[in-house]
């Protein structure tokens, strides 16, 4: 018998969840954009410095991808609970060991070697950790409030923003020469706390009902890695390219503005860190008002609209970030947000119903993680070269961001002409059989 179906438990605790792992990824932005360049790749002018730790975060990108397919295979043959407690443990001490690693001072080459290790530990955790947490909020939920259901996973990322911010602000009000020795590792050392309320959470939640139901029916994927690529890859292809907007647009405005505004417009850190804290409280009051709209006037509209107006968003945004108030920079990077955190609600949801449940992990952690590692992973490198490349000059920056949001419009049109030729074509064939 397929087990009681739990939907304000199932997103309690993906939000919860994804929470935990957001803000472990987050903090490592942070830092990378602050101090991880001189600690652990010292040599070199600042832009150089900083690359290389933009280097190490899109590392933990590239990675996902296979955290998609080892945890996802798992959650389509094992069950969605299962994988995501390891994933949450994964995450949870890889951030712990970053927090306790040795510095370029201390053992050389070895610091950077080791640090880049434990980015890879964390991008295999949110590879598999993301597919799973809107399954087990959506496959819970009702059948007609699934993508409402399945956005409080992806409100764990702002919350997790908001966290990673509020401990870096801490932190960075000290000392420097404190901050350099051992306040940055404070925030990566406070996620033991996060973790073990995490896994409380986590494990006291039901298996997905439809995973439970297809065991019992003997419905379960042998090989879902090869029947998701093998039946389903256009799906993943598009899918993947209609999550550009939520995976780059979010890093852009979170990570690459702050070196932006640091580096090149010369504000003070902590300044533009309390900036996207307050970005980061809007992101987490609008997301749900975002799944809240699309559940009225249909996910497929509502993501076509968001996308939209994200074409046009980021050319009033590099203005009022120009002119260094503190109001209009909030406002300016706020309403990019709104554009772009609104998508990011409901695409997860989206995307889930187009992939049949018997791969379902597989696909869409594929179609999400394959996308971290394109536009997420490069989003600030690509950022920081653009800026470099036109000192004083933001419009080649805000061009790239428009592409972005183009592209996600387009995949997601796309994406919902092919689901519907599947869906016809299902439909003719059980007639037919019939």
């Amino acid at each position: 018998m397929a087990t009681q179906k739990q939907p304000v438990r199932a997103s309690v605790a993906a939000f919860v969840g994804t929470m935990v792992e957001w803000y472990d990824f987050y903090i490592y932005g942070t830092a990378a954009a602050l101090v991880l360049g001189q600690l652990f790749f010292p040599g070199g002018s600042p832009f150089e410095r900083t690359l290389a730790a933009f280097g190490t975060f899109a590392v933990g990108f590239f990675a996902r991808p296979l955290g998609g397919i080892v945890f996802g295979r798992m959650g389509d043959k094992f069950g969605r609970k299962k994988s995501l407690v390891i994933t949450l443990s994964l995450m949870g001490v890889s951030t712990i060991c970053v927090g306790l690693l040795p510095t370029y001072s201390s053992i050389g080459i070895a610091a950077p070697v080791m640090l880049i290790g434990l980015r890879l530990l964390q991008g295999l955790a949110v590879g598999g950790e993301w597919g799973g947490a809107v399954l087990m909020a959506s496959e819970h939920a009702p059948s007609e409030k699934q993508n409402f259901f399945a956005s409080f996973a992806q409100l764990g990322s702002p919350a997790g923003l908001i966290l990673s911010i509020l401990s870096f602000r801490l932190v960075s009000s000290m000392d420097n020469d404190a901050f350099l020795s051992y306040g940055w590792r404070l925030p990566f050392l406070a996620s033991i706390v996060m973790l073990a309320i995490g896994i409380f959470i986590r494990t006291g939640v039901n298996e997905s009902p439809e995973f439970e139901e297809m065991k019992e029916k003997k419905q379960l994927s042998d090989r879902p890695v090869f029947e998701a690529w093998t039946k389903a890859w256009p799906l993943i292809l598009l899918a993947l390219a209609a999550n550009a907007l939520g995976i780059s647009g979010g890093y852009f405005t979170n990570t690459f503005m702050i070196t932006y505004a640091v580096q090149y417009l010369s504000m003070n850190k902590a300044l533009v860190l309390e900036c996207i804290f307050y970005v980061a409280i809007i992101q987490f009051l609008t997301q749900p008002i975002g799944a809240w709209i699309a559940s009225k006037i249909s996910p497929f509209r509502f993501l076509v609209i968001s996308s939209g107006i994200s074409i046009l968003l980021p050319y009033p945004m590099f203005i009022l970030v120009g002119t260094k108030v503190f109001s209009l920079m909030v406002l300016g990077i706020g309403m990019t947000m709104v554009g772009l955190c609104t998508f990011y609600a409901v695409i997860a949801g989206y995307t889930a119903s187009v992939f049949p449940a018997r791969f379902r992990y597989v696909g869409i952690s594929l179609a999400y993680q394959l996308g971290g590692a394109t536009f997420g992973g490069l989003t600030p490198l690509l950022g920081t070269v653009l800026a470099q490349r036109y000192i004083g000059q933001w419009w080649p920056m805000a061009v790239f961001f428009s592409i972005i949001a183009a592209i996600s419009m387009f995949s997601v049109v796309w994406l919902q002409a092919l689901h519907r030729r599947r869906e016809a074509g299902e439909a003719s064939a059980v007639f037919a059989a019939r």
